[in-house]
Order: C-alpha cells, then structure tokens, then sequence
C-alpha cells in the first residue's frame, strides 16, 4: 500500500483564524510523503519477509483501494497477532474521528464543526477610518460619537481577545491535531501489521485447512472401510447366529434324550439300590476274608525276600561261571589255534549263505509267472508263511548239532532208487570254525582277526575263498558299501592300521603297500594299473631266502590309510572282469589276489620285521550244463581255465597231504598253473594259511556242496608245516 485509505477530513468552520496555506500544505506534504514512504518500507519488508508464501487473499488484495472500506470492531489489542485455531484473523480496528469543536461567529451562533489540521480563513479586521474633514461638533453628536467609539473600543477589545483566545485556542488544536495525526499514523502502522499477521494467519489456515481436508478424506476413506469390515462383520455374526441357532436346537434334542436318558437311570438306580444291600453284606464277608488273606500274605512275603535273597546270589554264581566258562573257551580256542599251528595244518572255515529271493525264483517251479516276477524284480510282497514255505522247500537239509563249539555241519540228502525206494544218505563233516547263514560279516571277522594282526609280527598271512560260483565268495572277501556288510580284505586292512597305531607307543613304525591282481585264463592282470590291461608279461618270483613273492611290473601303491584301501577295491572291481551265468547273475570270472606288505621297525630296539597278508577270492567252479556257458565261446574258455586252474590247486593239496603222510619226497606241481604258483609260499609252510569255504544252501547244488565239503577235509587235513616268524634284530 502506498498511500492511506483513510480520508482527509477539513473543518468547515469560518471562524477559525487563517493559517497560511503554503506553510499548511508543505506540513500536510511532508507529512504525507513521510507517510507514504513509511508505508512503502513496511510493505517491502513485509514482501522481503515471505516471498515464498503465494498470496491467496484475493479478497484483499483485489479489492477497490480507492473506496473507503468499513472497520470491524476489534475486541483484542492492535498489537494482538495471535489468532484462535479455526477462528480467522483478528479483526481490523476502527480508527476514531477527531473529536468536533465548537466555535462561534460574528453574530454569536455557536456552531458544531470537525477540528483539521487547517486553521479557519477568517477576514482581517480593520480598524475604522478617521474622518478628515471636520465638522463642527455638537454637543449632543459628540456625546453620540464617544459613546459609538467606546462601543467600538469594546467591539475592538472584544476582537483582540476573541483573536487571542482563537490564536490560543487554534494552537491547542493543531497540537491536538498533530497528535491525532500521530494517532493515525501509529493506529496505520498497527493496521498494517494487523492486516500481514492477517494474510499470514489466512495462509496457515488454508494450510490447515488443506490439511483437514486431506484428514477429511483419509477419515471417510477409513470410515468406508469400517463400515465394509463392519457389514462383513455383520454379515459374519448372522452366519455365526445361524450356526448357533442350529446348535442350540442340537442341543435342544440332545437335553430332551439326555432327560430321557436321566429318567432311566434313575429307574435302573432303583433297582440298583436292593442290590448295593446285598453287595454290603457280601463286602463285610469279603473284608474277613481279605483280613485272613493279609495274614497269608505277611507270613509269604518273609518267605519271598529269603527266596530273592537266594535266587540274587543264584544270579551272581551263574554269571561267574559264564564269565569263566567264556573265558575257559577263549583258551580253548587260543590252545586250539595253538595246536594247529604246531600241527602245521591249513585251517579250514566254513560259512553257509542264507537263501535269497532269487534263490526261491530259481528252485521253486512251481510258483505262477505272476509270483515269480513279482519276487525277482523285488517289488512283490508276497505272503510271509508262503515265503517262508518256499524258502523251506528249496532249502537243503543242512544242520549244525554242535552249539558250542560251532565245528561240525551236517548234510542231508534224500533221493529215490533205480527200484523206486527211497535212500536217504548223511555226511557229516568237522571244521576249524562253521558258520550258520545268520553269521554276520562281523562275527565272520573276529574269528581271523588275531591271525590278521598276526602280518604285524612278521608272519605271512594268506586268507582264501573257494567254492562254487554264486556262494558268496566276494560278498564274503569284498563285502558290501555300508559299514555292516564292509568284507574281510577292508575290516583286516582297518584291524592291521589299528594295531599298527596302538604299537606306535611301543617305538614301533611301520610302512604299507598294497597291490592288486587277476589271473584270468591263467594271464595276470593288474587291477590298479591305468587303461586297458597292457599286453606287460608279469612273472611270479619266489625269494628263498625272505620267503616273499613278488610279481614284475604292476603298480605297488603305499598306504596310508583305510579309507584309501577302500578307495582302491572300488577301483579294482571296477575293472575285474565278471559276466552272468545261468547259476550267477555276476560271476567273477577270474581269481583276485589283494596283497598287503608291511614293513615295521623298532626305533627302541632296533628290530625290524616284515610280513604279507594275501586276500584271495578263488572263482568258483561250475558246471558247464548248469550254467550255460557252453553256448559262448568264451565263456566256456572261462570256465575250462577256472577249473584247471582249481584242479591244479587241488593236486597241489593231494601232493601235500601225500608229504605229510611221510610217502617220501613227493614233488609238488605248482608250477601247473599261475595261481598255485602264486600261492606256493602260502601253502609250503612259510605262512599262516586259512580257506574260507563258501557254500549254497539250496538243495540243488547238493552235489557241488558236497564235493566243496570233501574238498575242505582234504585242504583241513593237509600237514603244511609251521609258519616262521620274519624278524631281524639289532647287531
């Protein structure tokens, strides 16, 4: 705003005293121009303060500057700029007028007028002029002239003092006029504070009012959601009203046959009643007898703790005498190996397999087809009694009497006559050790576990399989994948690492190396080499004088651990050579020799000593008209070397036998195949030499069973001499 709005207000008396124009409006000039630039200031400081507030008052801002606008009546101080929260700004204050003087003219009428800053223009007045001619005075005109010049001297007087006290009374109200002007423009500065506190407030409360309209909306917005979530709700509550309508109504019918229910217990209850007075008398009855059976059983219970007393001490003389009838049998056992050693025998072992699923395909003729192919491809689950049944039937008539000592098998057979009777014949056979088809892979170990450990101290330990394909040859030498079905060559590779660390305490450090071989149609093959099997010649070697048997150009791989001793069966039977026949589904198609070398030294001491464990798995005999390999070539090449091959093994035994019976210097042919050859130090004496005898236990491999039987009581009987320590001491 650059100039005031409020008018100029003029007094429109013509009584008061003339002021000079030119002094009042330079005044009334200054004054406004102060004024103005005042009020420039302050509009300027006002815009500097918000530029960045938009001037949303359009009401104010557009209106007619030119046209006096009303004033409110202000109920607060100008100074006041705190508004009420959704009251608007303060009102703007009414300036007051001026307050009215009174004045009073020539001709004494007092008149009411508006006191301004200009003072009155009021004609000068000028005393009466001399006459210059002279008159002849009367008497009577000169009395009238005295008195018209003292009424004129009064009037004149009365003038002076009029002027004077308008003079004085003019300068009062221009003081008071430029206080008013003061007023004015103190009560202009304070309104246009008012009016930026104003438009400031007017902002704020469009803010506000923005801000209530957004709540505005977000609150209508909730509130329509609560009243959705208040239907579904409602919606919800007359389903659950429903339910619970029909749930009291259940419960209706159900209270209904309940007091039915009710009604007639209570009638059984009457009836009850005659009967609980009977029971009353018959309880006192039983109370005596209770009484008289209390006394029975005090003097029974003395009785009873005598009994305990007896039965614990009973308890604790038969457990003694197990304990010494184990360890009587545990010497037993120690003396007996003991003996045989001194004998100088080959120890013969033998273990029956137990009857598989495919076993029962293979004997049994007379199941279904559809039976048969549920069974062989393992998904059927037939009936357990008809299993059983089956199992039974093509079973053969194997016993074991002996149940202490578990040596002695027993074979039974029974066929019919060319006169059509029926002859049962009965063999009955004596081992080291016999082992029924529920032995596990475990207990088959810890019968051969010291003659393992027995490679640590310098002996030559040789381990072999022999029977008839498909009697679990391999099962029993390599075993399985898991811990539980793990073989004889890696639990006796784990039984020579372990006793190799526990005699580390004892200053004794021991090195390992294995190898691993084949004899396919009497070639030998490395089963650790890389590759195809390479067209290498490998020869048997024999050493006099350290008994060792070495074979030329083969891989001979340091051990360090069990795990690599798995590592390399993984690898050799990957390589061995195996095929199916109609007696085996993976017959080994050639002889496996696993050999351990260790190599101890005492620090301590200074003794070394050096022994071999030979792990061998014989490939099984066969017939050629009952496992087919006839019709293949190379089958039938096979199976002729395989038994040539345990032919030859056979008359080494014979040979043997016929040496120990002292018939002279007989010759020994080992020489007559590779395998022989290769186990001549296992079976001249230099080494602690043990056969595994595997056998089937169906009934049509009787025969086989048989012949492997008189075999192994050959081999068990065969005088070998004793084994010999492998030991240097220190010089």
């Amino acid at each position: 705003m650059s100039q005031s709005r409020l008018p100029r207000l003029r007094s429109s008396s013509p009584d008061r005293p003339h002021i000079p124009p030119t002094t009042t409006m330079a005044g009334s000039s200054m004054s406004s121009a102060t004024a103005t630039n005042t009020l420039k200031r302050k509009a300027a400081t006002q815009e500097n303060i918000a530029p960045d507030h938009p001037r949303k008052l359009a009401a104010i801002a557009e209106a007619d500057t030119n046209q006096p606008q009303p004033f409110r009546p202000s109920k607060a101080p100008p100074n006041g700029g705190v508004s009420r929260l959704g009251k608007g700004p303060p009102p703007l204050t009414k300036p007051r007028a001026p307050a009215l003087t009174a004045s009073t003219s020539v001709n004494g009428v007092r008149r009411t007028t508006r006191a301004t800053s200009a003072p009155p223009k009021t004609a000068p007045v000028r005393p009466p002029a001399r006459s210059t001619s002279r008159t002849a005075t009367r008497p009577g005109m000169a009395s009238a002239n005295d008195e018209r010049f003292d009424s004129i001297q009064q009037q004149i007087a009365k003038i002076e003092a009029a002027r004077a006290a308008d003079a004085a009374r003019l300068d009062s109200e221009l003081a008071q006029e430029r206080a008013k002007r003061s007023d004015l423009q103190a009560s202009h500065e304070a309104l246009s504070r008012e009016l930026t506190n104003a438009k400031t407030q007017e902002l704020a409360q469009r803010q506000e009012l923005f801000i209530a309209s957004d709540e505005l909306h977000t609150l209508r917005q909730r509130h329509e959601r609560e009243i959705s979530e208040m239907q579904a709700d409602l919606r919800r509550k007359d389903r659950e009203l429903r339910d619970l309508n029909e749930d009291l109504r259940m419960c209706q019918s159900d209270l209904e046959r309940e007091r039915d229910t009710v009604k007639g217990l209570k009638a059984t209850i009457a009836q009850q009643a005659t009967s609980q007075l009977s029971l009353t008398a018959q309880f006192g009855a039983l109370q005596a007898e209770k009484a008289a059976v209390q006394a029975e059983f005090d003097r029974t219970s003395g009785t009873k703790a005598n009994l305990a007393l007896e039965l614990e001490q009973a308890r604790k003389r038969i457990a003694e005498l197990e304990r010494e009838a184990r360890e009587g049998e545990s010497v037993r056992r120690k003396l007996h190996n003991m003996v045989q050693e001194l004998k100088g025998n080959i120890r013969v072992f033998v273990r029956v397999r137990p009857v598989l699923r495919s076993d029962i395909l293979t004997s049994t003729l007379s199941l279904s087809s559809g039976s048969i192919g549920a069974i062989s491809d393992g998904t059927g689950s037939p009936d357990p009694e008809e299993e059983a049944r089956m199992r039974e039937e093509a079973m053969a008539k194997l016993a074991f009497p002996d149940k202490m000592d578990h040596r002695e098998i027993v074979l039974r057979s029974s066929s019919e006559s060319a006169t059509g009777q029926e002859r049962k014949d009965e063999w009955q056979f004596a081992f080291d050790r016999v082992f029924e088809p529920h032995s596990s892979q475990a207990e088959v170990f810890e019968e051969i576990s010291q003659l393992a450990q027995s490679c640590t101290d310098g002996y030559n330990v040789c381990v072999f399989a022999y029977g008839q394909t498909g009697s679990g040859k391999s099962f029993t030498m390599e075993g399985g994948s898991s811990e539980t079905t793990a073989g004889m060559i890696p639990r006796a590779v784990e039984q020579v690492f372990r006793v190799a660390d526990e005699l580390k305490s004892k200053g004794w450090q021991y090195k390992m190396e294995g190898q691993f071989l084949e004899i396919y149609n009497e070639t030998i093959n490395d089963l650790l080499g890389k590759g195809e099997f390479d067209k290498k010649k490998h020869e048997i070697k024999h050493d006099p004088k350290t008994s060792r048997t070495t074979v030329t150009d083969v891989n001979v791989v340091p051990l360090a651990s069990p795990t690599q001793v798995r590592t390399l069966l993984a690898l050799a039977q990957g390589r061995r050579t195996v095929a199916a026949t109609l007696m085996n589904e993976r017959s080994s198609r050639s002889h496996s020799v696993f050999t351990l070398r260790i190599r101890g030294e005492n620090t301590l001491t200074g003794e070394t000593c050096e022994g071999s464990l030979n792990l061998v798995d014989l490939a099984g005999s066969e017939r050629l008209e009952k496992s087919g390999a006839g019709a293949d070539r190379e089958r039938l090449k096979e199976t002729q070397n395989i038994n040539k091959s345990l032919s030859a093994l056979g008359d080494v035994i014979a040979a043997l036998g016929e040496k120990g019976e002292g018939k002279g210097d007989k010759h020994i042919p080992y020489r007559n195949s590779k395998l022989t050859y290769l186990l001549q130090n296992s079976l001249s004496g230099n080494s602690k030499t043990l056969m595994f005898l595997n056998l089937s236990p169906l009934a049509t491999h009787v025969n086989e069973s048989l012949c492997s039987l008189r075999f192994a009581t050959k081999v068990n009987n065969t005088t070998i001499g004793t084994a010999k320590k492998q030991t240097k001491h220190a010089a």
